[in-house]
């Protein structure tokens, strides 16, 4: 399997907004070799997005041209696209986009089905990518019954089920740990490399640009080279945390940290915990516990006499007499008949 070769001539996009014209995307132009993974990086609202749109055909552009493979892309019809997203793209979206009442293998399936797949080769394609993200076993799992972790790994596994020359992905380890995220795409690196499939992703993540073979920064809807790739060269000043996974090596998949996220954190600026809780020596004596003051209760007194009240006298129901109509019962207040003309008259309930 060959990638697929992606152009960008001159692209543009404008949005309006009101009255007033904002240009997402201005004047880029871009070229992917075959097999290349790339990394498209820059603040929120550089254009990130919207470039990855216009290359998936899920936007047309303003002004230039979209090529892949060849094929220009912005001028296909709906049909054109179609054919293209099911047999050579492969996307995952930020928001995962999973269906919530089909389970995790099911997902996964249903591009296939829609490209018209076999049941066999269905079965052993979907098999292979829930297995390739280490979800074999919550494959019969829906949406809910999974972390944002899980169900972005679900996502991956959708996009390389087809076999795609071109992977598409936008913020793909936004819910991701970073061991997970380093095994991923440690091995989507190793595919890319082995079956030549073209890569190309938005990202924040420092993970991700280190892994890519090429990294193409945004501001303000236009790329920028040199002393203007403020983020990139930034992030490559900064100190990497602790906290982050290892790299994976740059060959072999065997080699892939598991999915832990404490893979490759450095525990040296820790304390062992001795250290850090003070525990009672056995030979210490135990202190001496004080015992509770004592509470006068005679100060607590009944409702009733508190707030100056009678207690009332309770009616025996078993010694009343039959004849009692309701409401007349011993000790209860005599119900006031309203004076003729009163408006409570006219809104009391009726007597029985």
């Amino acid at each position: 399997m060959s990638g697929a070769a992606v152009e960008v001539r001159n692209v543009s996009r404008k949005f309006k907004v009101g009255g007033e014209e904002v240009w997402a995307v201005r004047d880029v132009s871009l070229k992917v070799e075959p097999g290349e993974f790339l990394a498209l990086i820059g603040r929120s609202g550089s254009g990130k997005t919207t470039l990855l749109n216009v290359m998936a055909g899920l936007d047309r552009p303003t002004e230039g041209e979209v090529y892949i493979d060849g094929e220009r892309v912005d001028t296909m019809s709906e049909r054109q696209l179609d054919g293209l997203r099911r047999h050579k793209l492969g996307f995952i979206f930020q928001s995962f986009g999973l269906l919530p009442l089909l389970s995790a293998r099911e997902n996964v399936e249903l591009p296939l089905r829609i490209a018209g797949v076999s049941h066999g080769e269905r079965q052993k394609l979907v098999k292979n990518a829930i297995e390739f993200v280490g979800l074999g076993r919550r494959a019969d799992h829906r949406p809910y019954e999974l972390s944002g972790g899980e169900q972005q790994r679900v996502a991956i596994a959708r996009a390389l089920a087809s076999q795609p020359t071109l992977i598409l992905a936008d913020e793909p380890t936004g819910e991701l740990d970073s061991a997970t995220a380093t095994a991923v795409f440690g091995l989507l690196r190793d595919l890319a490399r082995a079956e030549g499939i073209t890569i190309i992703t938005c990202t924040h993540d420092r993970l991700v640009m280190e892994l890519a073979q090429r990294v193409e920064e945004l501001a303000d809807g236009r790329l920028v080279t040199g002393e203007h790739r403020e983020v990139w060269d930034r992030i490559q000043r900064r100190e990497r945390s602790p906290f982050a996974a290892a790299l994976p090596a740059a060959e072999g998949i065997e080699e892939q940290p598991a999915l832990s996220s404490l893979i490759g954190a450095d525990l040296s600026a820790f304390k062992p915990a001795p250290q850090r809780v003070r525990h009672r020596a056995e030979t210490e004596e135990e202190e001496p516990v004080e015992p509770l003051p004592d509470v006068d209760l005679s100060q607590f007194r009944p409702a009733p006499q508190r707030l100056g009240k009678d207690p009332a006298t309770r009616f025996d129901l078993a010694a009343a007499p039959e004849d009692v109509p309701a409401g007349d019962e011993p000790g209860a207040p005599a119900e006031e008949t309203p004076a003729p003309g009163d408006d409570a008259a006219r809104w009391a309930r009726p007597r029985e």
